[in-house]
């Protein structure tokens, strides 16, 4: 490769540098298209959006699209909205949305909503398409004690005007399962539900759920109706066990009293005898001492040995007798 070949491929590669930097820098086509589309904006703009860090199709596509739908929007609230942290493109599909369904919908309110971390162009088509919502099976008691376990269909439609500070869709399921706990617990038997299940709709209605919420309540519809546990029934016989247990502990103290009273009583029989036999053992210190001081002859102290004989002879008789089953010995 001669030197006049190198020279040539030199500047075709510099020719093709400076040409990639240039297009890469200076949107050219994309200011192209928004002349194509009726779009006024200068090369300068686009230019200065890339010195703030802006990314021209960001914004351009977006801008393109709000005017060929007569929006009426300017490059200056797009940037703004870009260099917030919002997402152009999805507000820009919202506000054109919301004007073909006919929903009065600006793009500061959009903007905002955007901002606050919903997503605009979903509660547009939740407005036109309204979103339905199906509750967990919510279990409640009526006054019969019969457990009643229902999940109901809610269908919202998103209410813009309260996205910006509204409740979500778990306040509207927690409100709608408080309703239908409130409803069944008035009831005066589980029959009257399963009857008429459209009293729940009715009542839940009525209470205003919506209130505060991003959402507006169209219906309630009752899509299952249960029956289950006889929750009465079980606590009464939970009660009654309790009942019968407090009654065995009773019984058991009691008997614990008893059985303290009894040993109690056995101690005082044996102190008694005890003592009878401390007196039972002065007996014949008291007799020695009497005959000592000759108040008890020795006469009078053999007639006594010879009355405790007989006695005990006649006791032993007696008993021999008791075990014959007899009279004693007959006469002949």
């Amino acid at each position: 490769m001669s030197g006049a070949d190198i020279q040539v491929f030199v500047i075709i590669a510099i020719v093709v540098i400076a040409v990639s930097v240039f297009m890469s820098f200076f949107p050219f086509m994309l200011w192209i298209s928004a002349l194509a589309a009726g779009v006024r904006i200068s090369i300068i703009t686009l230019v200065a959006m890339r010195l703030r860090r802006v990314v021209p199709s960001r914004i351009v596509n977006p801008l393109i699209k709000a005017t060929k739908a007569g929006l009426g929007l300017n490059i200056n609230q797009l940037e703004s909205h870009y260099l917030a942290g919002g997402n152009v493109d999805r507000v820009v599909n919202a506000l054109i949305a919301a004007q073909r369904a006919d929903i009065p919908l600006i793009f500061e309110r959009a903007a905002a909503i955007d901002l606050a971390g919903r997503d605009v162009l979903q509660a547009v088509q939740m407005s036109v398409n309204p979103k339905v919502i199906e509750t967990p099976v919510v279990s409640a008691v009526a006054k019969n004690g019969i457990e009643v376990k229902v999940r109901a269909r809610v269908t919202v439609r998103a209410n813009i005007d309260r996205l910006v500070g509204g409740a979500g869709e778990e306040t509207v399921l927690a409100r709608v399962a408080e309703g239908i706990v409130s409803t069944n617990g008035a009831s005066e038997s589980h029959k009257d539900v399963l009857e008429h299940p459209d009293l729940i709709s009715r009542t839940v209605l009525g209470k205003g759920l919506d209130a505060g919420t991003a959402f507006e309540i169209l219906s309630i519809d009752i899509a299952d109706v249960d029956v289950g546990k006889n929750i009465g029934a079980h606590l009464q016989t939970e009660q009654a066990e309790a009942d019968k247990r407090i009654a065995q502990a009773k019984a058991e103290e009691r008997r614990a009293m008893a059985v303290a009273h009894e040993q109690e009583m056995k101690a005082r029989v044996v102190e008694m005898q005890a003592k009878v036999v401390e007196a039972e053992s002065e007996v014949p210190l008291a007799m020695a001492a009497a005959l000592k001081s000759g108040n008890l002859g020795v006469m009078d102290y053999m007639n006594l040995k010879n009355i405790e004989a007989d006695t005990q002879m006649r006791g032993s008789i007696g008993g021999q007798n008791d075990l014959l089953g007899g009279d004693g010995p007959k006469k002949s």
